[in-house]
């Protein structure tokens, strides 16, 4: 062999090594393949999910459960239904009273949303934000979510984030139709009015956000409490039963119930002004748009805090 040869040769020599070792041992067709997996696994975890990812999990969970689109399209018929029967009701007493008076156009605030058909929307609303976390720690799935996902607190927001888009869209198909359709009835008696009425935007918007705000406090109370009864319970007393035990005709009593979202989302759906040397002492617009911000917030701060430090 020629000097020039072996010098052209030696590269090619050194480079096989170096190849050799560059080749992912789970390609390697001289490895059995328990010692190829136990190479992949030497070779590092899996990269952490992010949070989008878990936005779209939480998503998959809510939309497959065969009862939601049911229950969200009865509790819309429902209360839509009742916004229509109220107006019904409210047209012939109008007809009745004075016939040949010519209309006077006032909102009226609780024929289009009326407070029966309201308080089951808060209680479905309230349910279902339940039932989202409560399920999994009854079904035991919520042990393969944490091992998934060991930050716990960035389950629950997710959680809370699909719960709170999912029930604003419902509130806001909820809230339009209830107004459409108590409008159109009333018409009938040129009673109705135009959504640019004064108080109209406002009543809209509470009854919108009504339902999210009880979904939220739900889903809060779902993480403290992990049972699906007491859950239940707890959250159709905090929601509904609870503002009833306080009257607005003394001072404290009142300060209470403006502090329930159900005596807030009443103070903003009504249309009328504050009376003045009324005995019953009505909530600020101001105030009762704190309380619709503050309950969400708290309660899901709340669940975070006690969810790092108990057992799933």
């Amino acid at each position: 062999m020629t000097p020039h040869a072996s010098a052209a040769e030696t590269p090619t020599t050194a480079l096989a090594p170096a190849q050799s070792a560059a080749q992912s041992p789970a390609q390697s067709p001289d490895l059995a393949p328990g010692a190829a997996f136990a190479a992949s696994a030497v070779a590092g975890p899996p990269p952490p999910a992010r949070f989008r990812h878990l936005l779209v999990s939480e998503w998959i969970k809510t939309r497959s459960l065969r009862s939601t689109p049911w229950t969200l399209a009865l509790a819309a018929l429902f209360v839509i239904g009742c916004s229509a029967v109220a107006a019904l009701a409210d047209r012939e007493n109008l007809r009745a009273k004075a016939p040949d008076a010519a209309p006077v156009r006032e909102f009226l605030c609780f024929d289009a949303y009326p407070v029966a058909g309201y308080m089951t929307l808060m209680l479905v609303a309230g349910s279902m934000g339940v039932v989202s976390i409560v399920g999994e720690y009854s079904s035991g799935m919520i042990r393969t979510t944490t091992v998934a996902v060991p930050a716990r607190h960035s389950v629950v927001l997710a959680k809370a984030a699909v719960v709170a888009a999912l029930w604003t869209v419902v509130g806001a198909v909820i809230s339009t139709g209830s107004f459409l359709v108590s409008q159109a009835v009333l018409d009938g008696v040129h009673a109705g009015v135009p959504i640019t009425h004064p108080g109209v935007a406002r009543a809209v918007a509470a009854s919108t956000l009504l339902a999210p705000v009880c979904a939220l406090v739900g889903l809060g109370l779902g993480v403290l409490i992990r049972h699906t009864a007491a859950a239940l319970v707890a959250t159709l007393f905090t929601l509904v039963m609870l503002p009833t035990l306080f009257s607005q005709s003394q001072q404290w009593s009142a300060d209470v119930n403006h502090m329930m979202v159900a005596g807030a989302w009443k103070r903003l759906v009504q249309s009328w002004a504050d009376l003045p040397g009324s005995p019953v002492h009505d909530a600020t617009v101001s105030g009762s748009w704190a309380v619709y911000g503050l309950w969400p917030p708290v309660v899901i701060a709340l669940a975070l805090f006690f969810v790092r430090r108990r057992d799933v």
